[in-house]
């Protein structure tokens, strides 16, 4: 008896594969984290900070999860009472006074105290009782005007709550202009009373959420008709973010569970996650005393299907930090809050087996609880291989790499300046990451600079360039070297960057690289398994070659980028094993070596014919076949150029290059239209 599992422990071990055990979670949100750490100082620089709220930040990774971002401009200081004003300095910053005396519960009116230095702010605002006030309508509508059209890749534009909402590569995103404040709300002062008394968040964590302050965000309560246009959601993303943080892995799938049977077994228009994480926000606070493992996971789910259930019967959700604030007024009422309470009490009624109705949950547990002698399992496979995670965090940590590559050089190097403080103390591949996507961005910058200096500082800055992308090759990943082969084709040193290529190449060609989801689990193991993570990431990892449309890595790539840019994209990504190719044939034809170029031409061909996905990416592919006539049409074969660029036309358009594609086919067609009548003549 003692072998038959228990169902909140099976449920903890599946949820945990589904959402991601400790380890990746943490590193999720390290990813973003040390982003802002990194963009801070620049940020501050520039006098605006944005900041990643919602699921993404809390380490979620589902693919409903959105981004949500919130930007504030830091010289504009929101005072919660008149004595705090002693503490700015007009003009120098912009005193926002905040109104709660006769405002709904967890809403709060905006008065200028002193002008803005912003055209937006200034034109949002209206008068009551001779009394200038900012207008949440009017700034929401003013932002989303200003953000609409402004990148042809976006799509579906539209407002949505207090956010300017988008969708970009098929992420759907809600962008927010809120204001900030560092100081405590004094409706909120009970709950630092409360969380002493009750013993969660722990002191500390209570006091780093009181420093960080809280956001006033552009939306009104749901039931305001006189002030709607006056009235300001208070917003404490920064504390439940750090909530959240303090949970322990079974509070987190708790919660994470709680957003699955949100979405696939309520499935109601009514319910937002949010809901789900105030309830257990009130659920752990109310529960210190309760322990929270991995067996009593189903008990704490099941108590928050009540609570829920309970909140929908009553039309009550009191807010965690103003109770006072009913997060149903206005919105689970009347037919459809009767309809959405017996739908609940239908899923109550089943018990705990409800959560089978989530065809998620139904895969982790049917096993269990339809064989009687199923065995809890153990050692490696408890929750998930070490390849599985290497996996997993190689994909999270490349998307880390454009979070602080900017165009302007001043702002790359305070990013560098940051990072080289941090990374004696910080040896990750999270800073690794980072580190070489700001020398990367900093020596495309110092390039761009070349065309405008003496002879002499050209020298300087190749010098200086050349250093840092050979630290980019020396720290990154085995593919990270072709950015200094590019680098040094692009200046005619192609003796140079054919031997860089030929190393990286050597090194790409080893039986135990990872490429994304592709690699030989066995001989990966055998060459770098149960090392860290950074050795790892130095020896066995390959990644795209990530070209920023901002500048110009060899003139045989430029129209792309320009076209690229033009769409509204910042990258074109090209495959490791494609960019050796290309630099081959490239390089050995400057050099004249015809067997040479012609060779590395029939590799690239073949790899683009017979690769099923693995070493040229779907999402790769357009750009692939363009790279490749590119080549042919450098070398002098039309033919096969006209037939590769054919080709990218036909594949996914991912990076939005057909623009150049029919320029480079309509080129290659008149080329060899003047061909056949020098023939013919």
């Amino acid at each position: 008896m003692d072998q038959i599992p228990r169902v909140s422990d099976v449920l903890y071990v599946g949820v945990c594969r589904k959402i991601g055990t400790p380890t990746e979670v943490t590193f999720r949100r390290d990813l973003w984290d040390t982003g802002e750490m990194i963009r801070k100082p620049s940020q501050l620089y520039k006098g605006l900070r944005k900041m990643l709220s919602g699921s993404r930040k809390e380490g979620f990774r589902f693919k409903s999860s959105d981004f949500d971002f919130m930007q504030w401009y830091l010289d504009h200081k929101v005072i919660c009472e008149m004595s705090q004003s002693t503490f700015y300095h007009p003009p120098r910053h912009t005193l926002i006074y905040m109104e709660t005396s006769d405002t709904p519960p967890g809403f709060a009116r905006l008065q200028l105290l002193t002008p803005s230095n912003k055209e937006i702010v200034m034109s949002s605002l209206l008068e009551r009782n001779n009394t200038e006030y900012i207008s949440c309508s009017l700034l929401r509508m003013r932002l989303h005007q200003a953000l609409k059209g402004f990148n042809p890749a976006i799509e579906g534009e539209n407002l949505h709550g207090p956010c300017h909402n988008y969708t970009y590569l098929s992420i759907e995103t809600d962008f927010a202009l809120c204001f900030h404040s560092r100081h405590w709300p004094l409706p909120a002062l009970p709950w630092v009373d409360r969380c002493l008394t009750r013993a969660w968040p722990s002191r500390s964590v209570l006091q780093s959420i009181i420093d960080v302050g809280f956001h006033l965000v552009p939306i009104a309560n749901r039931q305001t008709h006189d002030n709607l246009d006056l009235e300001w959601r208070i917003s404490f993303s920064q504390a439940e973010q750090k909530l959240v943080y303090s949970m322990n892995h079974c509070q987190f799938l708790c919660y994470g569970i709680m957003k699955i049977i949100l979405k696939e077994v309520i499935s109601d228009e009514l319910l937002c996650s949010y809901f789900m994480k105030t309830i257990l926000f009130w659920r752990i606070q109310e529960s210190s005393s309760t322990l929270w493992l991995p067996s009593t996971l189903l008990q704490h789910v099941w108590f928050c299907f009540k609570s829920l259930m309970q909140c929908v019967y009553t039309g009550y959700l009191p807010n965690f930090f103003i109770p006072e604030n009913n997060m149903f007024a206005g919105k689970v009422v009347g037919a459809q809050q009767k309809f959405l309470y017996q739908k609940l009490e239908r899923f109550y009624k089943m018990g705990v087996a409800f959560l089978l109705h989530s065809p998620t949950l139904r895969e982790i547990l049917i096993p269990a609880v339809s064989d009687p002698y199923f065995v809890m399992p153990t050692g490696e496979r408890y929750l998930k291989s070490e390849i599985d995670i290497d996996i997993a965090f190689d994909g999270g940590s490349f998307s880390c790499r454009s979070m602080v590559v900017v165009s302007d050089f001043l702002s790359n190097m305070i990013h560098l300046n940051v990072i080289d403080q941090l990374f004696s103390t910080c040896q990750n591949v999270v800073f690794h990451n980072m580190l070489i996507s700001v020398l990367e961005s900093t020596s495309m910058s110092l390039k761009a600079q070349c065309l405008f200096v003496s002879k002499r500082k050209r020298y300087t800055i190749d010098r200086s360039i050349i250093h840092m992308l050979d630290l980019v090759s020396k720290l990154g990943c085995l593919s990270d070297g072709l950015y200094l082969a590019l680098y040094l084709y692009d200046t005619g040193r192609y003796q140079t960057a054919l031997a860089v290529t030929d190393t990286v190449k050597q090194r790409l060609s080893q039986s135990h690289i990872m490429y994304y989801d592709t690699v030989d689990r066995q001989r990966y193991s055998e060459a770098v398994g149960g090392q860290s993570m950074l050795t790892k990431f130095r020896k066995a990892w390959a990644r795209d070659i990530s070209f920023n449309a901002n500048f110009t890595f060899i003139e045989e790539l430029r129209l792309e980028q320009e076209v690229c840019k033009m769409n509204g994209l910042g990258y074109l990504y090209l495959s490791p094993f494609v960019t050796v190719h290309m630099l081959s044939v490239l390089c050995h034809y400057r050099l004249g070596n015809r067997s040479q170029y012609l060779q590395a031409l029939t590799d690239l061909h073949t790899l683009l014919l017979y690769d099923d996905g693995r070493y040229a990416l779907l999402y790769t592919r357009d750009l692939s076949w363009q790279i490749l006539g590119i080549c042919q049409h450098v070398v002098g074969d039309l033919h096969g150029a006209l037939q590769s660029y054919q080709e990218s036309l036909r594949q996914i358009p991912r990076h939005k290059i057909q623009i150049a594609t029919e320029t480079r086919l309509n080129f290659v067609q008149s080329q060899l239209r003047m061909n056949s009548t020098r023939i013919v003549t």
